[in-house]
């Protein structure tokens, strides 16, 4: 129990760490675009564990990484499951009103707003890996391994599958395949990022959901 304490403890300092570090790639709320960046950063900080981003700078460091080169690819892949919780949120999803004891974005800003936030963090995402101060072919591989873990054969396809079992009775394995691509695609992204980053092993990178 005691050693448990101490784990929750490590895992909410790395939680106050990481989101420091991440919190910088949000845009600056001015200009016409004020509302939805507004939007996006209100989703952003809503909180959570920042499991994803803390998984990648661990891994990351496994590896030897021991400077702050990881930090947009930190950035890119919470900006990713946030627009995913935004998207999964909305009426025609599944209608929540609210997210960790606060209002969804979709309730706070209108489900435009909501549709456009989620877009908008998407495609930042992409943005933050390209800043990331590293070998050109490193950052390819991270687009191709992100946009596939994030698209419709990972995340989305396993929203695909989600909103199948709202109309039909899944199978054990397609219940499987709901989480192992909605939840587990992302999480093992983020390793996979962590090994691109460090200049690891690349060979089994690209392979599977």
């Amino acid at each position: 129990e005691v050693r448990m304490m101490d784990i929750n403890k490590e895992i909410a300092e790395h939680t106050t760490q990481v989101e420091a570090i991440i919190t910088k790639y949000l845009p600056k709320e001015s200009g016409y675009q004020k509302t939805v960046m507004e939007a996006m950063n209100y989703s952003f900080l809503a909180g959570g564990k920042r499991l994803r981003p803390m998984l990648m700078q661990e891994t990351y460091r496994m590896l030897g990484g021991r400077d702050d080169i990881i930090e947009p690819f930190m950035a890119a892949i919470e900006m990713i499951h946030t627009y995913s919780l935004v998207h999964d949120d909305l009426p025609a999803m599944d209608n929540d009103e609210y997210r960790r004891g606060k209002k969804t974005t979709h309730a706070v800003y209108g489900e435009a707003m909501g549709i456009l936030a989620g877009d908008a963090l998407l495609t930042a995402a992409f943005g933050s890996l390209a800043k990331a101060e590293l070998p050109a072919d490193r950052i390819c591989k991270a687009v191709a391994l992100l946009s596939k873990r994030a698209g419709e054969c990972g995340m989305v396809g396993g929203q695909v599958l989600d909103l199948a079992g709202e109309q039909l009775v899944l199978t054990e394995e397609e219940i499987f395949n709901v989480h192992r691509l909605k939840t587990g695609a992302l999480i093992s992204a983020a390793c996979q990022l962590g090994v691109i980053a460090a200049g690891g092993g690349l060979a089994c990178v690209l392979q599977g959901p």
